[in-house]
């Protein structure tokens, strides 16, 4: 069972921020996907993605965050640095976990939308898992998370979905924690004031250059 205490609460709320700081206009959704792996010694890899919807009468596209710097912009090694920094804080995030001795997870699902903040914690072994790889994984999240049906996807990708659909989801969430987002005026990366929230977007780590990457993954091993 999930227990949490001031220090987690306090890494819920830091996400959220660092979210909100990075999506350049208003939204209606967000979600994020992070997995920290641990090797031999300190070693750790992992990934992030996330995506936002931007807010407007009619339901839009999920917008992929490394959209944002061109979109808007932005200086694309500042808002990198800023990817970085979020994926830090989920480290910190799974520290916690580690240091109030509670059974640690090897991958997360974040919801943000409605006011509500919602967590999603796996605790499959992601080194020892080969059933689908990092790429694939991505393609089922998209597919479960942003609705992205079979008409957007391509043969390859189709085919992943088609053997996730005719499985045991081993994917499917394992616990799960829900509150309201941390609400606060807060000012985004282009200056824009956001009452405590707004947004979509997709930057991914890779634990290995021999995974299939899609277009503008970056590798992260630290």
């Amino acid at each position: 069972m999930l227990e949490n205490n001031q220090e987690i609460e306090e890494k819920y709320q830091e996400i959220q921020k660092k979210l909100f700081y990075m999506i350049p206009e208003k939204w209606e959704e967000v979600y994020l996907y992070a997995s920290v792996i641990e090797e031999v010694g300190t070693n750790q890899t992992g990934e992030l993605f996330f995506y936002y919807i931007p807010k407007g009468i009619i339901k839009r596209k999920p917008i992929n965050v490394y959209e944002i710097p061109s979109k808007f912009n932005i200086e694309e090694e500042d808002y990198l640095r800023l990817v970085e920094m979020l994926y830090d804080t989920v480290k910190g995030l799974r520290q916690k976990f580690k240091e109030s001795s509670q059974k640690l997870w090897s991958n997360l699902t974040i919801t943000i939308k409605n006011s509500k903040f919602k967590i999603e914690y796996n605790y499959e072994d992601l080194l020892r898992d080969n059933e689908y790889t990092s790429y694939e994984r991505h393609i089922i999240w998209r597919y479960k998370y942003l609705h992205q049906g079979m008409e957007c996807c391509n043969r390859e990708e189709r085919k992943v979905l088609e053997k996730y659909n005719n499985q045991f989801n081993v994917l499917d969430t394992n616990e799960s924690y829900e509150e309201g987002i941390y609400i606060t005026s807060i000012k985004n990366i282009v200056d824009y004031e956001t009452a405590g929230y707004e947004s979509i977007q997709s930057a991914e780590y890779v634990a290995s250059k021999n995974e299939k990457q899609t277009t503008n993954q970056i590798l992260y091993k630290k």
